[in-house]
């Protein structure tokens, strides 16, 4: 019997709800981490998970046996329990709804990780809204200004 194969990498940008800076440098890697091991447990390869204060980067070998909006939906609702159970911040962490997600080729992984692995130095120069609008244009993805994050002067 003949199996299937495939290797499809995918970038996975999503916000804080509120745009607001929460995830703090003291206990974020811990977060990227804690979703990295859920990727895992469903059966994905986590690349890379990194991000800021307002938003997260995940980058995902994806096999075809899932679909990508119920990996993001777990990740983001666990993450956001685990957030909350261990009282991370005062009040309640919750992400806003929708993310961002761009396909890359294998030739392509080392560029992304370190994109990825560098969003803090990134982003002393550029915005979160400037870099995901490229993102939008740069992959022709057609938008509705509408349906986008919530966006703040950073």
């Amino acid at each position: 019997m003949a199996g299937t194969y495939s290797q499809i990498y995918i970038q996975v940008v999503f916000a804080v709800k509120g745009r607001q800076a929460m995830l703090n440098k003291t206990w974020r890697e811990e977060v990227f981490k804690y979703m990295a091991g859920i990727i895992k447990a469903k059966g994905q390869k986590p690349i890379i998970v990194n991000g800021v204060a307002d938003h997260v980067h995940l980058f995902i070998g994806l096999k075809p046996s899932m679909a990508l909006c119920d990996l993001i939906r777990d990740v983001k609702n666990n993450t956001s329990k685990f957030i909350n159970e261990r009282k991370f911040i005062r009040g309640k962490f919750l992400w806003q709804e929708g993310y961002g997600c761009f396909s890359y080729s294998h030739s392509h992984t080392d560029n992304v990780y370190r994109y990825i692995l560098n969003q803090e130095e990134y982003h002393r120069k550029v915005t979160f809204k400037e870099e995901y609008l490229d993102f939008l244009h740069k992959f022709e993805v057609e938008y509705n200004e509408k349906y986008l994050f919530e966006w703040y002067e950073d």
